[in-house]
């Protein structure tokens, strides 16, 4: 900005100071004691009254320089911008191709150990580690979340396994995001949890509750083959982080990342839970809907049957 643009505000303040002069002077000035950060020359308490008539100055000057910044200042601010350490209480419900490379999950395992299946994901190497190319990871990511969100819709149960120390947190807070169609393991997976769930549960158990899920999202398959293998068995669609030692065909909907990193792991759970959220709202408005509707039914019905007794009397 040039020196003439300035010059205005820097008049007007000066006239307003002029004025306090003036008016000031045909009143009593008590002097008082206050420290500002403006100078080091104005960090002393304020003695008289040409100080304060100077702080003054200053503070008119700095708010007229404010009020003429601020339309080209930025919005954005510590309450509404998102933080790493918000991704496991305040996840992002859009994943940007930013997050995910500031979360790390474009880091693979080293290119010695790289699956061949997994070489479509793969961008290239570095210093001996594979690279995972972000921009099929993303893609992939929204499909789950659209596939997640339809399963909540529906009313599906949608479970979140996590089976390492770190990820128990993140499958616990994104299963209570979905209220009652969400569950979570963060232990080990029981052998059978599944496939042999009459012996596990019991007859009388499995009669009266739902058992089987309709998504599996897993945040480590390869240390959760047998759940996989099992899901498989049932027809239950899986969702699984998929890390560049790892065939993508071990899941049905792979996410191709970094399986080992908590905050990539937090991240991904977090979009996958924020779109499962969205679909538990959407189910309830769906059976909102559905009962009015059926309610509306009813009272047209009544109707009709009141209107053609009263005709038959007639």
């Amino acid at each position: 900005m040039s020196q003439p643009a300035i010059r205005p505000w820097l008049a007007a303040a000066r006239c307003s100071s002029k004025s306090l002069k003036n008016s000031a002077s045909r009143s009593r000035v008590i002097a008082r004691y206050q420290s500002t950060e403006v100078d080091p020359e104005a960090n002393r308490p304020l003695e008289t009254p040409e100080d304060w008539y100077a702080f003054r100055e200053r503070r008119a000057e700095q708010q007229l320089l404010f009020k003429l910044f601020e339309p080209y200042g930025s919005t954005q601010n510590a309450d509404n911008s998102w933080k790493i350490r918000d991704g496991l209480h305040k996840p992002q419900a859009n994943a940007t191709i930013s997050a995910l490379l500031a979360a790390g999950a474009h880091f693979g395992h080293a290119s010695t150990r790289m699956n061949p299946n997994f070489v479509p994901y793969a961008y290239g190497t570095r210093a001996g580690i594979t690279i995972i190319d972000l921009d099929h990871t993303l893609p992939l990511l929204r499909r789950a979340a659209n596939l997640t969100r339809a399963v909540a819709r529906a009313g599906g149960i949608i479970v979140f396994i996590g089976t390492r120390s770190d990820l128990r947190p993140i499958v616990t807070k994104a299963s209570q995001r979905l209220e009652r169609q969400g569950f979570h393991v963060g232990e080990r997976w029981l052998p059978g949890t599944l496939s042999n769930r009459r012996q596990f549960f019991g007859e009388s158990v499995i009669e009266k509750t739902r058992m089987i899920p309709d998504l599996a999202i897993i945040l480590n398959p390869l240390q959760n083959t047998i759940a996989i293998k099992e899901c498989a068995a049932e027809n239950i669609p899986t969702i699984g982080i998929i890390d560049s030692n790892v065939d993508p065909r071990l899941v049905m909907y792979p996410i191709p990342a970094n399986d080992e990193n908590t905050r990539a792991a937090e991240l991904i759970a977090g979009v996958l839970s924020i779109a499962g959220r969205e679909g538990v709202a959407l189910h309830q408005a769906d059976t909102i809907a559905e009962l009015k509707r059926r309610e509306k039914i009813s009272r047209q019905k009544t109707r009709r049957y009141i209107a053609e007794a009263q005709e038959d009397d007639a």
